[in-house]
């Protein structure tokens, strides 16, 4: 009996391990002087555009920036394309 539940708890840790990362591209802007940013940034919890956004808007106003929108969300394939369009804002916030 101790063995099943020990293995019913190490597949539920793994399986919680294994969820797919998540990460956001969006469009991000500061005034007074105007600057723009497009960055990629990994995002916890539900991978959709709400949930990012969410999370964005704080982590972006930490670093004096004001989110525009997100543009996307997506997993691990679509990370690498987007690292030399990101350039300083890839996965810094």
């Amino acid at each position: 009996m101790k063995n099943a539940l020990a293995l019913t708890l190490l597949l539920g840790v793994a399986a919680n391990g294994a969820a797919a990362a998540c990460y956001a591209d969006y469009k991000a802007k500061q005034d007074s002087p105007l600057r723009l940013h497009y960055g990629v940034a990994e995002i916890r919890g539900d991978c959709s555009v709400d949930n990012a956004e969410a999370q964005l808007q704080d982590r972006l106003a930490q670093g004096g920036w004001q989110l525009l929108n997100v543009l996307d969300t997506f997993d691990d394939s679509g990370l690498e394309e987007r690292e030399a369009s990101a350039g300083e804002f890839y996965l810094r916030y």
